[in-house]
This record gives structure tokens, C-alpha cells and sequence, in this order.
């Protein structure tokens, strides 16, 4: 499982969904907006009713077999800036 974290202003997700989507063709991603963060450099990121462009923090998720997501970690490694991937081990439910 590996979870990317990012802001709307860094313009990455619809680039990070193409590479996972298309080239990496990874199990399944979901991308969620968040309502409010902050990262390493301590700026907060918030919806608030005056902002007139958004910069909210952005949360990318996918999984799939490890050696897959390992090759993957490696590609995404030389695209998002370091300390905003994070990745743990999963299990994935079994159908009947």
C-alpha cells in the first residue's frame, strides 16, 4: 500500500494518475482532497470561503502485488520530492 502526499498547487496528480493508470497499470488508486494540512514546511493549507485558488493538500493511495509496487516506489521516487511517499505491507481480501 503506498499513500503520496501532495497540495492542488504542485499540479502532480493528474500527471501521478497518468503514470499509475496507463505506463505502471497498478491495481487500483484513489486520489482525496483534504480539507486542511500542513506538511515539512510548516504552511497550512485550508479551505476557507475567501480563497479564491485553491492549494488544498491532495492524497494519492494505490496498491498492488509488492515487487509491482516496489518497481513503481523506484519510477515515483524520481518524480515526488522526498518524505511525501510513504508505504506499508497490506492484505488484500480474497473473493470466494
Amino acid at each position: 500500500m503506498v499513500r503520496i502526499y501532495l497540495t492542488e498547487g504542485q499540479h502532480q496528480m493528474q500527471h501521478l494518475m497518468q503514470i499509475l493508470h496507463d505506463e505502471e497499470k497498478v491495481q487500483g488508486v484513489t486520489a482525496v482532497r483534504g480539507i486542511s494540512g500542513f506538511g515539512q514546511s510548516g504552511k497550512m493549507h485550508s479551505s476557507t470561503l475567501l480563497d479564491i485558488s485553491l492549494d488544498l493538500p491532495l492524497v494519492m493511495e494505490f496498491f498492488d502485488e509488492p515487487t509491482k509496487v516496489e518497481r513503481v516506489l523506484e519510477h515515483l521516487n524520481t518524480i515526488v520530492k522526498p518524505g511525501h511517499i510513504v508505504s506499508w505491507p497490506a492484505t488484500i481480501n480474497a473473493g470466494e
